[in-house]
């Protein structure tokens, strides 16, 4: 409802991160957004630089955006004073997240044995390309939708979408860690990989929900992009009710589920959408409740 306040079920816990690029720092944002107290350490800023974080080069806006509210602190934990800093930091902290290779964490002392030796009620998360054996695989969001066979022809996909898929497991991560550790009184580790994060969203695909030809994968004439006069309009007519809705004002005699496959259901209504403009067909949306969306031309 509007006007009521979020939830912070993370409200007063303490969360130190060392994770860099995209996904720490997107999962970073939506702890802070639960209510966590949350810290960034960075290794020291190159000079003429205020940011160690590669994302500070690729994107300023997005770095800034996943940083608002965040403490930032720096320190070299290749030297004794970093390593005093963060073990500092460290005690007073409730979670660890990291998304460095489980080899480099095992040189820097932060491998889960040692910190739990040391901590035993503090909770890690450690963002990882691949699982188990394979986390010390290189990799990027790329090759990990690849993998999990979401990449279509020679165009990169169109957002990050194992890097925003492997935050969001990362939140909920913490708030898994959080819950076991309010249960056990003891801290835990918790190993999240974006080629799983990859694999999750690629369930709809391997369902075979998304196939070319499928009910979402274009099979279905009330679930397609269709050219419109002076644009693109999607249309996510895939209910009975809606597709109904969709055929009476295309003209069509209502079709059944089967019918909704055919080329000449296809067709009709394609014919019609490409007679109508952008705000046209936004007008008709509002007076039939159908779920379209225009879009401007590629």
């Amino acid at each position: 409802m509007r006007g009521m306040k979020p939830l912070q079920p993370l409200r007063g816990v303490r969360v130190l991160s060392l994770a860099l690029n995209l996904p720490g720092p997107a999962a970073l944002m939506r702890l802070r957004a639960m209510g966590a107290r949350c810290t960034k350490l960075e290794a020291p800023a190159p000079q003429g630089l205020d940011s160690s974080d590669p994302m500070a080069q690729y994107s300023r806006k997005a770095y800034d955006e996943m940083h608002t509210g965040i403490r930032r602190i720096e320190a070299d934990l290749k030297s004794p004073t970093g390593q005093r800093k963060l073990h500092r930091t460290l005690a007073s902290s409730d979670v660890l997240l990291t998304s460095f290779r489980p080899s480099a964490l095992r040189k820097l002392g932060l491998d889960w044995p040692a910190l739990r030796r040391t901590y035993p009620a503090l909770c890690m998360v450690a963002i990882v390309g691949s699982p188990g054996e394979r986390a010390d695989e290189p990799g990027h969001d790329l090759t990990y939708l690849a993998e999990a066979g979401l990449v279509d022809g020679l165009n990169t996909p169109p957002t990050l979408f194992a890097d925003m898929g492997g935050a969001l497991l990362a939140s909920e991560a913490v708030l898994r860690a959080m819950l076991h550790r309010q249960h056990s009184g003891k801290g835990c580790f918790q190993e999240v990989a974006l080629s799983e994060a990859a694999d999750w969203l690629a369930l709809p695909r391997h369902w075979g929900l998304t196939v070319p030809g499928a009910a979402v994968g274009g099979g279905h004439a009330g679930y397609r992009v269709y050219p419109c006069k002076d644009g693109r309009v999607a249309v996510a007519a895939l209910e009975p009710h809606f597709a109904r809705a969709l055929c009476t004002v295309a003209g069509l005699t209502p079709r059944s589920l089967a019918g909704m496959f055919d080329a000449d259901t296809h067709e009709a209504i394609a014919a019609y959408l490409r007679s109508k403009t952008r705000r046209q067909l936004d007008k008709l949306a509002t007076e039939h409740d159908l779920p379209l969306h225009t879009l401007p031309a590629n």
